[in-house]
């Protein structure tokens, strides 16, 4: 007598596995978004004009602390400019071949008539108005490809502090090209687009945060970023 029986049902297939990225790689935004959103554990990667670019380990004096300094000199400003915002390593979107995560930003609000948007994830959309980036190990992507991605897209100013060369280098967007920025007379960077935001570089350079801090608050008492602050308030409008 025989007996009947259950055919053995094959193993299901294994799904489809996402692959990691590699230095190196050459993908677009969203295959860059999606290798990425399958490594909760990676931090810092990028992707520039296509490429993608891993992080690498930082050191202290050549990066962190200098870092740590630049985010301080940028929150005097936002902390007294209603409607400017800044973020540290946030992901922008700026187009199919680039989702940067720049050192430090600044953005106008949208609510207050800024180029950038800001989406359904918390994403930045577009370029803000001000990229930062230290440079020390990375200065050859920070000058070329990475500048070029800023510039195409929009960012109206880039300041870069080549650590190593003990330099910092401003540019400003001018009829789509980058420009950089002279000092003014005393010495100090006086912003185009953030009006107000005043920096002097040697001070910041050696570390001297007090000195920094004071020709910030010097810029934040000044006329123009007065009348910049009564600007941003006629601008302001609530997000529909």
């Amino acid at each position: 007598m025989s007996t009947l029986t259950h055919p053995v049902a094959p193993p299901k297939a294994e799904a489809a596995r996402i692959p990691p990225l590699q230095n190196g790689d050459r993908l677009t935004a969203e295959e860059f978004e999606r290798r990425y959103d399958a490594m909760p554990d990676l931090h810092n990667a990028q992707l520039i004009e296509g490429v993608v670019y891993m992080p690498s380990p930082v050191t202290h004096r050549y990066h962190s602390n200098p870092h740590y300094n630049l985010i301080g000199w940028l929150s005097i400003y936002t902390n007294s400019t209603i409607g400017v915002e800044g973020g540290d390593n946030g992901t922008l979107r700026l187009d199919l071949k680039n989702m940067p995560q720049p050192d430090a930003y600044l953005i106008v609000m949208p609510t207050h008539g800024g180029q950038a948007q800001i989406d359904g994830k918390g994403y930045i959309v577009g370029a803000p108005e001000l990229v930062a980036e230290v440079s020390a190990t990375t200065a050859s992507i920070d000058l070329h490809p990475k500048l070029e991605a800023y510039r195409r897209n929009g960012a109206r100013e880039y300041v870069v502090w080549r650590v190593f060369d003990l330099e910092i280098d401003w540019f400003v967007l001018r009829n789509g090209q980058y420009e950089r920025l002279a000092l003014a007379p005393e010495g100090y960077f006086k912003s185009e687009i953030l009006p107000g935001m005043w920096l002097d570089p040697a001070a910041l350079i050696r570390g001297e945060m007090a000195a920094v801090a004071g020709v910030a608050q010097r810029g934040l008492a000044s006329a123009e970023h007065a009348d910049f602050v009564s600007r941003l308030q006629v601008a302001a409008h609530p997000l529909s």
